[in-house]
């Protein structure tokens, strides 16, 4: 699924033009990385906000047309305004088709309710990490990443390494080392495997 964003040069800088842009309903933004120089853009800031709140639009190779001017960026920074539901500016780096990128991509957490752990054992199911970060090269980015947690019993997790990622995805280097713990079940209250006696020294 492509995802455009559509964006206009913007020559005037420093904070009383940002201040200007933000009155006008426009969000002062940038993008940079690649062969060509960072260039300072401007957003429409309803659009964006908009698509801000969909889950893809953080983690996907999405198509940047500025003045008609087309390229592949990722989304790299926002800032928001402290208490208003104001985007303040925007960060979008160029991606290479030939080079691998480096970016967090969703976990969606699957079947809990039917895990073991769950459904015999009263346990709850908990979510520790909501994303990771992986690297590929930018035309196999998936947009989120799937945890089974069908199987699990009490008191058992799902580390990094035991997800099957998309052909071509990898997580970056010190994921692989840490191997952290992505979702678990834990005991219920009260009681549980967590609580059980331990059995005699042999």
């Amino acid at each position: 699924m492509e995802i455009e964003v559509i964006a206009f040069k913007r020559d005037a800088q420093g904070s009383s033009a940002s201040r200007r842009l933000r009155h006008a309903g426009k969000v002062p933004g940038i993008v940079y990385g690649g062969s060509a120089a960072p260039m300072q853009i401007e957003l429409d800031h309803n659009a964006l906000y908009h698509a801000l709140r969909k889950e893809a639009f953080h983690a996907s190779v999405l198509t940047l047309s500025v003045d008609g001017n087309r390229e592949s960026v990722l989304l790299r920074d926002t800032q928001w305004h402290p208490y208003k539901q104001q985007v303040l500016h925007v960060d979008f780096q160029r991606v290479d088709k030939d080079h691998k990128i480096h970016v967090k991509v969703p976990l969606h957490f699957l079947n809990a309710e039917i895990a073991p752990g769950v459904k015999l054992g009263g346990g709850k199911p908990h979510h520790i990490v909501n994303e990771l970060d992986v690297e590929c090269f930018p035309g196999s980015l998936p947009e989120f990443i799937e945890v089974d947690m069908g199987k699990l019993e009490v008191g058992h997790s799902i580390h990094a390494n035991d997800l099957k990622l998309p052909a071509g995805v990898e997580l970056v280097a010190h994921l692989k080392a840490e191997n952290p713990a992505v979702a678990a079940i834990s005991a219920p209250k009260g009681g549980g495997a967590e609580e059980a006696p331990a059995a005699p020294a042999a």
